[in-house]
């Protein structure tokens, strides 16, 4: 394909997937869903025809594309908000991972011939949240949330994204290396996490510094600046052993609290890139997908979807949240507000990229639970909050 074929096809989907979105909000439906869609229309198996079977590419431009999503997710929440319900979604992101993680594994494990690592590794891979996708919809609609629920389910988002990245990975290498003992996958976990935890911070602190010095002859370049910090802290993260999306997101819920030069437009600037890249993720992963694989494992994929909305999901809310004076009702939205995203498909390329046996099925299982996911809760997310009472209407945004 030649340049100016490859950037016609690229332009004219983006158009597409933008287009398409405003229809998604009036729905009630996350985004990601239509944009997935249109991918899976310009595929192999649609009318497009475009034959793309890479998931090393995908990978990578998942890794980008969650980077620069963290980031911006990191910049726009602010700390008075999290600070009192930093406890519960401290929680929520690790406890309720793992708890997941366990219940669905054992699950998979019970209903088919998965061996039970295998069946883990699911279980991590759709663990994680997207609660992004959530209040695309509450905002489109100018509608917040009552109780702390909001700023709850949006740090949870934000860091447990890193939780079951290290799961995933961890699970995949003792997959590989069936020896490894019990007590270095634990510290690994505490380096991960402490490490990550650290470098956030020394890059959140240092880039607030920088960017106020630096004072460049460009101000375009501010925003060019930030992104390759943000880059390095993932990267340099990486590199010592430290979770580097943690560290992104740490870094810039640091940076999005404190001053620095030209803070309103880079965080706008932030905002449309984040979207951008979204689309062109999600365009990404529909590419991938040969829906003819997808229909073989229709059947368990309803049975993991069940069982992950209406039994593990509520469990591990129940189970983090009971330390914590949080109402019934809240506990049932949240639960309810467990909403797959891109995260679990890209996640599931990394079975894949490993030669991990079954890892195409596999890949197959998590986009089929994430698209169910997106559909019954996300198109019911605005209907059940009503419904609770836990619709702020009078409060607009």
């Amino acid at each position: 394909m030649i340049a100016e074929q490859f950037i016609l096809i690229g332009s004219l989907l983006l158009f597409i997937s933008i287009l398409v979105s405003k229809t998604s909000h009036r729905l009630g439906v996350p985004s990601l869903l239509f944009f997935l869609l249109i991918g899976m229309l310009a595929g192999s198996e649609g009318i497009g025809g475009i034959y793309f079977d890479n998931p090393h590419i995908t990978q990578f431009i998942g890794i980008i594309a969650l980077v620069i999503i963290l980031f911006s997710g990191g910049l726009d929440t602010k700390w008075g908000d999290v600070k009192p319900v930093l406890g519960r979604g401290i929680l929520l992101s690790t406890a309720g991972i793992l708890i997941t993680t366990i219940t669905v594994g054992l699950f998979i494990n019970w209903i088919t011939n998965f061996p039970l690592i295998e069946s883990f590794l699911i279980g991590s891979i759709i663990s994680s949240t997207d609660a992004a996708a959530v209040f695309s919809i509450f905002r489109s609609q100018k509608q917040k949330l009552k109780n702390n629920i909001e700023p709850t389910l949006e740090f949870e988002s934000g860091t447990n994204d890193p939780m079951a990245y290290f799961i995933t990975t961890t699970l995949i290498f003792l997959i590989l290396n069936p020896t490894t003992s019990i007590a270095s996958m634990i510290f690994l976990l505490i380096q991960s996490i402490g490490l990550g935890i650290l470098i956030g911070v020394i890059f959140g602190k240092g880039s607030v510094k920088l960017i106020n010095k630096i004072d460049l002859h460009i101000p375009g370049l501010y925003p060019v600046l930030t992104i390759s910090l943000a880059f390095l802290a993932f990267a340099v993260s990486h590199l010592v052993g430290g979770n580097g999306f943690l560290s992104v997101y740490i870094a810039a819920l640091i940076m999005g609290n404190s001053y620095f030069v030209n803070k309103k437009i880079q965080t706008q600037f932030f905002d449309g890139i984040a979207l951008l890249m979204q689309i062109i993720m999600f365009l990404t992963l529909g590419l991938l997908v040969f829906p003819s694989q997808i229909i073989p494992i229709m059947g368990i994929g309803i049975l993991i979807s069940i069982f992950l909305i209406l039994i593990a999901r509520p469990l591990a809310v129940f189970l983090c949240l009971w330390p914590f004076k949080v109402e019934l009702k809240d506990k049932v939205f949240i639960s309810w507000v467990g909403i797959k995203g891109a995260v679990p498909i890209i996640f599931a390329t990394y079975p894949i990229v490993s030669g991990i046996n079954g890892a195409d099925m596999i890949f197959n299982i998590v986009f089929f639970i994430t698209i169910t996911s997106a559909l019954i809760q996300g198109s019911t997310i605005n209907l059940f909050s009503k419904y609770l009472g836990l619709t702020d209407s009078s409060s607009k945004k």
